[in-house]
């Protein structure tokens, strides 16, 4: 076999084919990518260039093999070798895939770059050319919504955190004139937690801001209820018998009034009646059909039309009756309807059998869907999997290209 790191000079296109495999069979890549992990298993690591030239980012730079093998030939990374007839390549053995730990992806995160403000139809190849000589970029991760529209913004990992850091201090950073943000990626989701937990307390001041408006707007309906149902309160009061009930106030009244409420309960000494209309209007007809002296169950009362904070005090406590009867209704309504079945239903416990998952930012983050023109592979999952904010929808396509698993 041959391997490469010949020091000859490299064409452009040479130097594109060279980081495009190069990105496949790296770090970033490789261990996400089932369709590669496969097929390195069938021939000691070899891939055919067969199959390398169906993946789509290397097929529009180049279908020749000669091309291929001539820029890994010249590549000085040391990462890939090439058979000795030319037609397979493989990652070299003495370049292991590392151990992915905690500490190797904190160490990822360590030079990983958040980059905001990239057109939204911008290509990651528009951006590879941006970053372009600001330093060695291994991976670029397109920030996308579930719907895998850009969001305009990146993850960019750096070879090492010096090169990450110098990007990172480059002053007023533009894109076509348009000024980036550009913070560290543990900072960007600093950063996003402290506005999340800002929002929630606007969010908060806003709920308890909407619920005193309402409660007032509540207690001034309440209030001009009652201005209006000024004159409409009747008090009824002395040596009732216990037999008394509403129904022989409303035998009273039924020709000379409309009754909305009586606030009587039998066997008490004492009452109000809430008329639609003029109470005092109500009282003058009843007493008038009886020839002046209106009694109830031949006993004499007392009636008087009640005004100013008298009747307010009382049409409140109307009101809270009425109120009171109504829950009763409701509850009675559910009881009726669910019955013994619906409240064995909730006490039913469901299991959730599912993994929780917990993401470090609400963020959705999707890879860019390359593909490839020959065998499909299932999707690549990113190594900082702790990083991502929504689980990436299902990938069926085995390529991102030199840096484009976004």
């Amino acid at each position: 076999m041959a391997e490469n790191g010949d020091s000859e000079t490299m064409s452009d296109l040479e130097r594109k084919v060279c980081q495009q495999i190069e990105y496949y069979f790296g770090d970033h890549n490789l261990p996400r990518d089932k369709f590669l992990q496969e097929k390195i298993k069938l021939d000691e690591g070899w891939i055919p260039l067969e199959i390398i030239i169906k993946f789509n980012r290397l097929n529009r730079l180049t279908k020749d093999f000669d091309t291929i093998v001539g820029a890994l030939r010249k590549s000085k990374a040391g990462l890939m070798e090439v058979s000795e007839d030319n037609t397979k390549i493989r990652r070299s053995p003495n370049k292991p895939l590392p151990e992915v730990t905690e500490q190797y992806k904190n160490a990822v995160k360590s030079r990983s770059v958040y980059i905001k403000g990239f057109p939204l139809d911008a290509s990651l190849d528009d951006i590879k050319e941006w970053l372009d000589n600001k330093g060695k970029v291994e991976n670029i991760q397109m920030r996308r919504t579930l719907q895998k529209a850009f969001k305009g913004s990146v993850f960019a990992v750096f070879d090492t955190v010096e090169s990450a850091k110098q990007f990172v201090e480059i002053p007023g950073q533009k894109y076509n004139d348009t000024e980036l943000i550009v913070l560290f990626k543990d900072d960007y989701f600093t950063k996003k937690n402290e506005e999340k937990k800002q929002n929630r307390l606007e969010a908060k001041a806003k709920a308890k801001q909407e619920k005193e408006e309402k409660q007032k707007q509540a207690e001034d309906a309440e209030m001009k209820s009652l201005e209006e149902k000024q004159g409409c309160l009747l008090k009824f009061s002395g040596d009732l018998e216990d037999q008394t009930s509403r129904e022989d106030l409303h035998a009273v009244f039924s020709d000379h009034g409309e009754i909305k409420w009586i606030d009587f309960v039998r066997g008490a000494k004492e009452g109000i009646i809430l008329f639609k209309s003029s109470a005092k209007e109500a009282l003058s007809k009843a007493q008038e059909a009886n020839d002046g002296n209106l009694q109830l169950r031949a006993k004499d009362v007392a009636w008087e039309v009640l005004e100013g904070d008298t009747a307010k005090e009382a049409l409140k406590k109307i009101m809270e009756g009425q109120q009171e009867l109504l829950n009763k209704k409701k509850g009675r309504g559910r009881k009726g309807k669910g019955g013994k079945g619906a409240r064995g239903a909730q006490d039913k416990k469901v299991k959730f059998l599912g993994k929780k998952t917990k993401f470090e930012s609400d963020d959705e983050v999707e890879g860019e869907d390359d593909g490839m023109t020959g065998p499909a592979s299932p999707k690549k999952r990113p190594l900082e999997d702790t990083e991502q904010e929504e689980p990436a929808p299902k990938q069926l396509k085995t390529e991102n290209g030199a840096g484009d698993q976004e």
